[in-house]
């Protein structure tokens, strides 16, 4: 486990992606979620790895792209903030029919005990073109992460419905930055 790498996770459209750029702004470096990545990729070549065509090829792809995000950052000094990763990777591979969470992570606890997490959110949800699923399908899957973190022995830290400022102050207060 390294307290050096804190991840942001919850519902899709909870204003994740939003922080992380506060956190950024801020001179933290970050990582973007994988799922993000691996859907704009798949449709800028007609590639067949996305959620909505094959859940099992994209939850493979994340999880190595995952291990990858935190093989790469190993080198970076102080905090890095990842936006999901590879416990999101693992939830999407068990229920896509593949391994379970634990068999997927083994014994690694990749991320910071504590886990900053984005409670569904429906006035900041939005479909676009790398976001398909609807709201509820959605809170499912923070449902889903939630009672993987609790398994695998983290410590949820919801974060508010208040200003992406507010929620970056947290974060940093609760990481003893500020």
């Amino acid at each position: 486990m390294s307290s050096r790498f804190v991840l942001l996770t919850g519902c899709s459209g909870g204003g994740k992606s939003t922080l992380l750029k506060a956190l950024e702004d801020r001179g933290f470096p970050i990582v973007q979620e994988p799922g993000r990545r691996i859907v704009s990729e798949e449709l800028a070549r007609q590639g067949k790895a996305l959620p909505w065509v094959d859940m099992n090829a994209f939850a493979l792809r994340a999880v190595k792209m995952a291990e990858s995000d935190l093989q790469s950052a190993q080198h970076i000094d102080g905090i890095t903030f990842f936006d999901r990763g590879l416990i999101d990777a693992a939830v999407a591979l068990a229920h896509s029919g593949g391994p379970t969470i634990e068999e997927t992570l083994g014994e690694t606890q990749a991320y910071w005990k504590r886990v900053f997490v984005v409670p569904p959110w429906r006035e900041l949800f939005a479909n676009d073109a790398e976001r398909r699923h609807n709201f509820d399908a959605a809170v499912q899957e923070h449902i889903h992460i939630e009672k993987a973190l609790d398994k695998l022995g983290y410590m949820r830290i919801e974060l508010p419905k208040v200003s992406v400022q507010k929620r970056a102050e947290m974060v940093l207060k609760e990481c003893g930055t500020l």
